[in-house]
């Protein structure tokens, strides 16, 4: 399985490194390959509290299986972040083209928003930061109010460290039960088990 963590200016730090310590760990062991990516190809970004992270790569440009979207900046209508993305419309418009090639796309946060922005949570049952619940109502999505949300192809998360509880979630349906206690071990952490499922 090839993951793409999409990455932007003003992106929340731990949406990005939460799953990306789950999945990186999985990564090493062989059992996924994954990728930061920028919209338009290698670049590097600043995050909203000032972490730069260097993507490698252009969004879609690995032949992911799955695309993972980070939030940050959505509630203070921040003029980097997730808020400014979907004001830009790049970004969504990319999402929605490449999301049919996915066997899944996912969030946390206001990644959802994203998400929603490029159509793919109509209708469908999803998650946000408790921030921006109002918002993904708007958007015509059946809000679940959970840390997970697994709607099958579209797999969302709530606020900043619930992305760790769905990198787990997805090592867990997508590899291995055992892989992921076996890496929460290794971190040292208890995944929560809040996961709405279709």
């Amino acid at each position: 399985m090839r993951i793409e963590i999409v990455v932007f200016d003003g992106v929340d730090e731990m949406d990005v490194v939460g799953p990306f310590e789950v999945w990186g760990t999985a990564a090493r062991m062989g059992r996924l390959e994954l990728t930061l990516v920028g919209l338009d190809g290698p670049v590097e970004v600043t995050g909203m509290n000032g972490l730069q992270f260097r993507a490698t790569d252009s969004l879609g440009n690995t032949n992911p299986d799955a695309v993972f979207v980070p939030g940050g900046g959505w509630g203070s209508r921040a003029e980097k972040g997730a808020w400014a993305e979907v004001q830009r419309g790049e970004l969504p418009a990319r999402l929605a083209e490449l999301a049919p090639k996915l066997s899944w796309v996912g969030s946390v946060c206001t990644g959802s928003m994203l998400l929603a922005a490029a159509g793919l949570t109509k209708g469908r049952a999803a998650t946000t930061h408790h921030t921006a619940w109002e918002d993904l109502r708007e958007a015509g999505t059946d809000l679940k109010p959970n840390r997970v949300v697994d709607d099958g192809d579209l797999i969302t998360a709530g606020g900043i460290t619930s992305g760790i509880d769905l990198a787990f979630w997805i090592v867990e349906r997508e590899l291995d039960a055992d892989l992921a206690a076996e890496i929460a071990k290794f971190m040292e952490y208890q995944p929560a088990r809040d996961i709405w499922r279709r």
